[in-house]
């Protein structure tokens, strides 16, 4: 058993509802507290000296100067096991260029296909290892990882096992994704629902008997698969026993509702998501997952958080972090900018990256700082918990530790 602290605060997030708008005034906030954690959970948090007081044959690990204490921060959705890089392309678009120029001039998802399946996977597996490292020291001690650029049975079974392996060595946890239905390869010779039916028959099968992935996405778009397409292959998904998510509404409306109705975890992107979409997605479990990281780097509109929050659905933040339309990968940056442009409380941008992301990814055991959850969490190097977002991602974690051990 171990305590650690003490922290100038702690912000528990204790007892905000899953669903809905937060105010800051609902934040429950520990001044000169400590956590006590055993086993990799936590036991108990408070007042320090009470609790060196109760546990007194407790570890201490002393924490020195000022500190913030937070949940580890989950980010729910990102593709960061890639080969290549497409710095043409966002020069392309920064030029005035539009998507289907750029994948037409030889940019766009196929570039990335291409640097990945003429990538070993060691190589993958080295690159995709340091990306994960770099979200450790940024705080995120959850971090889901796509496949989606084989495109191909053979090459999305190698992502996967790479994203295994990955979460095999990696301190943080890792949540693999399948995404084999990124979009149609440009050299698979039949239609979409073919496509799709090839991963179906060949990709579905592996993935259950060597559990690689619990999760299955799609990107459901005019330029990837259409709603239709997308509802006969996340039937398949569903009728295997997999989790669904979905690419939705980036750039047209209509694939949030779809979502709903399948029971999907999540829904994410939601750009272009209409009073239809916002109704069901509040109306559901189905998680709203906002990506400002896709926002930012294509320069569109971002998801329409504040109208999310109000209706009543549950808001998560995830960086998207990938090659093309979202390169940067710093959760915390792209959080606080949207909170500029929606107009989100510190409350809803924390929640949106801890528990409520949680919930995208269907873990119910962290996110929280409560009795019995994971001992995940992360402190900032300040007495003031509104300097984290006040600072627009400036403000870097200086510990981070993983059921209870320090790991960065």
């Amino acid at each position: 058993m171990k305590l650690t602290g003490p922290f100038s605060q702690i912000l528990t997030l204790s007892g905000i509802p899953l669903k809905g708008a937060v105010k800051d005034e609902q934040l429950e906030i520990i001044t000169d507290g400590g956590i006590v954690t055993a086993d990799g959970k936590i036991i108990k948090t408070g007042s320090f000296e009470k609790l060196r007081n109760e546990f007194p044959n407790a570890e201490i690990e002393e924490i020195k100067g000022k500190n913030v204490l937070l949940p580890g921060f989950i980010d729910s959705h990102t593709h960061i096991c890639f080969g290549g890089k497409r710095a043409k392309d966002f020069a392309m678009r920064l030029n005035g260029k539009t998507y289907l120029e750029i994948a037409e001039s030889g940019g766009g998802i196929w570039s990335s296909v291409t640097n990945t399946r003429n990538e070993t996977e060691e190589q993958l597996f080295q690159s995709t290892f340091e990306r994960a490292e770099r979200l450790i020291k940024n705080g995120i001690t959850t971090i889901e990882i796509k496949s989606g650029y084989g495109l191909s049975p053979e090459h999305e079974i190698k992502i996967l096992k790479v994203i295994n392996r990955v979460k095999d060595q990696s301190k943080a946890t890792i949540v693999p994704t399948f995404l084999g239905a990124h979009m149609k390869p440009r050299d698979f010779e039949g239609t979409n629902l073919e496509y799709l039916q090839l991963l179906v028959n060949e990709v579905f099968p592996i993935i259950k008997s060597e559990n690689l992935a619990k999760r299955i996405d799609i990107f459901t778009e005019k330029s990837a698969f259409s709603i239709e397409e997308s509802r006969a292959y996340l039937q398949k998904a569903k009728e295997n026993g997999f989790e669904i998510t979905v690419h939705a509404d980036q750039f047209t409306p209509g694939a949030s509702v779809m979502a709903v109705e399948f029971g999907a975890m999540s829904a994410d992107h939601l750009e272009f998501s209409d009073e239809n979409d916002i109704r069901a997605l509040s109306g559901s479990d189905t998680v709203a997952t906002a990506l400002p990281g896709a926002s930012i780097g294509l320069g569109m509109q971002y998801a329409p958080a504040r109208k999310l929050l109000d209706s009543g659905a549950c808001l998560a933040i995830a960086s998207d972090w990938n090659p093309g339309s979202a390169p940067m990968g710093d959760l915390l940056t792209q959080a606080s900018i949207l909170a500029t442009f929606e107009k989100l409380s510190m409350a809803e941008v924390l929640s949106g990256i801890t528990f409520r992301s949680a919930k995208a990814l269907n873990l119910t055991d962290r996110g929280v700082l409560e009795i019995g959850k994971k001992a995940d969490f992360i402190s900032f190097p300040t007495d003031d918990f509104r300097d984290i977002i006040y600072n627009q991602g400036q403000l870097k974690p200086n510990q981070v530790w993983k059921r209870g051990v320090q790991i960065s």
